[in-house]
Order: structure tokens, then sequence, then C-alpha cells
């Protein structure tokens, strides 16, 4: 059987283009450049790749056994490349998405804990409730093109703006933060390439600039909410609230008996926030792009949904039942990881196959490679939803998916993520359907996350 291949950056044949790209950091800063353009055709099928940058060595593991011992058995002399803090600290400052060390430990420590607010049975009324607004907003756009990627951004942040404040985001609150987020990403992706190059960061001044105006409209809306439960809390006011936020607040460091203080607390929130919505929102876009582009699939998506849920609401309950729904997500957080690469540094002089990895170097752990590569998977480029039910996929599940990563930084929100996923396509499945705007293809693009350059339009209409 033939199965669709959705697009992706064709691959460099020749290395030498790969070389003369990484030396030419200009062409990162322009918007129009992404880490998945730059990738050469053996990218896709070797084991551990090498690059020489200006300044240092790149090195790309891209061997289940390479990809386990720097996530997993030997992470502590792996930690995250400061490319990742290059590109985040606007947003995000030293939260526990870019620290290490001793401060990560103590802030997932703390993190921890507060998770337990967002357990998949405790947030699934609230997510439902955030799904029912995307319904009728969907229902006055029926019958036209719809940007789908703004929808599925508003829905999930959301989904995660009630989890962390109690309370709805408004529509205009949700596009300031997408239009923003999406300049973010272009600046602050440019500005961690034009370093990791050996380049001095007075390169990409302007970049930084616009960066930081960015990330200062999306804490322009996060931080005063913050900041009057902060307040009120260390007022000893009562506490109401049983949320993430709550939980952040009053949390202590069994170390140290200290809470978060105000900084801290804006960073955690900001990284919780984006890395909670913006993720599932690049995957649910590309999940509605797939299921448009192969109708067998979504006709049988319908089905599933229809038998399962009839017309009444979805339960929890009700998740483990939509299969389908489910390895139609995990499908296309495999061809679409959101985070296609995960920088990490040699904190120390290693040996990695036939190669000495010098302390200092890059080593960069990329799902993107992993989840496509030609070694593992029966044709990675093509969208195949049942493989997750097929036995011959086993393997290739166990030892070279990793769309939340792997070890001890694992994504918190894995199980969260899930949830949403099935529970958003499975209510849009019975409710609409979606079809190509003709002569449209999404173009995709790797920087922060992997996203649709010129976005994603579809044609949605009532069932």
């Amino acid at each position: 059987m033939t199965h669709f291949i959705p697009p992706y950056p064709k691959p460099i044949v020749k290395r030498g283009a790969l070389i003369d790209a990484l030396l030419r950091p200009l062409k990162f800063i322009n918007s129009r450049y992404c880490s998945l353009s730059i990738l050469i055709d053996r990218a896709y099928s070797m084991h551990l790749g090498e690059i020489n940058m200006v300044t240092t060595r790149l090195y790309v593991a891209n061997q289940p056994d390479l990809v386990k011992r720097v996530l997993v058995d030997d992470a502590e002399n792996f930690p995250k490349s400061t490319i990742v803090a290059d590109m985040l600290e606007l947003l995000m400052g030293d939260s526990i998405f870019v620290s290490n060390g001793e401060v990560w430990k103590r802030q997932r420590r703390m993190m921890d804990p507060a998770f337990e607010q967002a357990r998949i049975k405790i947030v699934f009324d609230l997510m439902l409730e955030a799904v029912v607004a995307l319904a009728e907003r969907l229902d006055n756009l029926a019958g036209a093109e719809v940007p789908v990627d703004v929808e599925m951004t508003h829905v999930t942040a959301d989904i995660i703006f009630r989890t962390i404040f109690s309370k709805p985001l408004s529509a205009e609150e949700a596009r300031v933060i997408y239009d923003a987020f999406i300049r973010f990403q272009e600046s602050a992706y440019a500005r961690g390439i034009t370093g990791s190059v050996g380049f001095p960061k007075w390169v990409s001044y302007f970049g930084y600039r616009k960066a930081k105006k960015a990330a200062a409209e999306i804490r322009d809306i996060l931080d005063p909410l913050v900041r009057v439960r902060f307040d009120s809390f260390h007022n000893g006011e009562p506490q109401t609230h049983q949320d993430i936020l709550q939980s952040l607040i009053s949390v202590k460091d069994e170390k140290s008996g200290t809470h978060f203080d105000f900084r801290e607390l804006c960073e955690q929130v900001a990284m919780l926030f984006l890395a909670g919505h913006e993720t599932s929102a690049s995957a649910l876009s590309w999940a509605l792009y797939l299921l448009s582009m192969d109708q067998g699939i979504q006709e049988r998506l319908f089905q599933e949904t229809s038998t399962v849920l009839g017309t009444r609401p979805p339960r929890f309950s009700d998740m483990r039942k939509l299969g389908l729904a489910r390895n139609v997500f995990s499908e296309t957080l495999r061809l679409y990881p959101p985070v296609a690469f995960l920088p990490r540094r040699a904190a120390k002089t290693c040996p990695m196959r036939d190669k000495v990895i010098e302390a200092g170097s890059g080593v960069t752990i990329s799902p993107w490679l992993i989840q496509r590569h030609r070694r593992y998977w029966k044709e990675p480029d093509a969208f195949d939803p049942d493989r997750f039910d097929r036995d011959e996929t086993a393997e290739a599940l166990r030892q070279s998916y990793l769309p939340f990563s792997k070890g001890p930084r694992v994504c918190l929100g894995a199980s969260f993520a899930l949830q949403e996923g099935t529970l958003i396509l499975a209510s849009l499945a019975r409710r609409f359907k979606f079809d190509p705007v003709p002569g449209f293809e999404p173009k995709p693009v790797g920087r922060l996350t992997v996203r649709s350059e010129n976005g994603i339009r579809l044609v949605v209409t009532k069932r």
C-alpha cells in the first residue's frame, strides 16, 4: 500500500554545500533559513555525524545506543548546550527548560509536585471546556478556509492557561501570543545559531532587539497574573485556587526550605505556558493537514469517534478507546517532532564510536533525523498511523522514537500532551471535515519548533 508522503525540506546532496551554509551565519540570521534545510541526505542514515564549526566541532548522535547514552545513561556529562539558553533566555530566563546542574536539580524537585496539579484525569474537564470553545469558533468559520495553525495555538494556549491560572485565554490574548512567538522564533533561532558557529553575539544585535520586544509582549500577559497571586500568598491572604500556579507559589525546596522568588516564578510559568502549548499546537496543526491529505484515515477517524462517543461529550474513560486518534497524533509527532534538535555539550572528553569527543564540543540528538532514519523505519517519510499497531515497528518505537526526549530531562508534560492531542483530534474529526486548499502546500521550517513558514490553511466544513 502506498502512503501519503508529506512535505519536508529536501536534503542537500553535496557535503560541501552544508559546510558552506554553516560558515555563512548571515544565512541563518535571515529568517528564511532553518535547521532542517541544511541537512545532507546522508544525515538520514548515518550513526554519528561530525561538523567542523568555526571555533568548535558539532557531533550528531543518530544511533539508538548513542542517543540512550547521551540522554539517559550518561546525561550528567551531556548537559544542555548554551545554545538553548541563548535562544530562550529573553523569554524563559534560567527556567528548568534551559538550566543545568544544581540549579536544574532544585527546579526539578520543586516542579515535580507542581505537576501533580496537571495529572491527566484532574485536568480533563479543563481541556474539554477549551475544546468546546474551539468547536464553537470553528462553527462560525465553517465553509471557508481556516488558518488551523492559529486555531490550534489558541486552543492549546487556552488549555494550558486554564491549567496554570484557572481562567480561559481570550481571543485577543491568543492572537498576541501567536504573532509574538512567531517573531520570537525567527529572531531567537538566528541568535542561537550565530553563536553556535562561533561568531560573536553582536552579529545578531538587531535580531536580539526583535526577540526582546516579542518576548516582552508575551511576558506582559503572563507576569501581571503571577504578580497578583504571588503577592496574595506572601501577604498571608487565604488561597482558594487549585492550579499549577498555586502549587508553584507554595512549594518549598525540600533541601533549602525556600520558595521560588518572583523572578523564578515568572520564568517557570513562561516556560510551562510556552512549552505547554507551542509544541502541541505545532503537532496538531500538522495532524489536521495530514488528515486532510489522507481522506481514508480521516473517514476512519470519524467512524471511530462516532462509535466511541456517539453524540455525547467525551469522557476521560473514552481516551483509551480512541486508538486511531492517538496513533494519528503519535505519527504526526514522529514526522514533525515539535523540537527537531536537542543540543547538548560534552562536559568531558570521551570516546564515541570511532571518534573522540573533546570536552566542550556540541553533541546533538535529533528526533527529526532518528524518527526518519532509513535503517530503523519502514517508509520513514510516509504518513502511516497504523504502524503503531504493527509488531514490526515495536523495536523502532522503543529505540528510535523520542518526541518528548528521554531520560531525566524527559518532558514533564508528555502524558498531558498525548491526552490533549487525542481529545482535540477526536472531537474535531467527529464534528468537522477537513480538506486541503487547492494549490496550497505548507513549508516546514525548523527553528525553536517545527512550524509551517506559510501557515497551514484548510477548508473546514461541518459534518
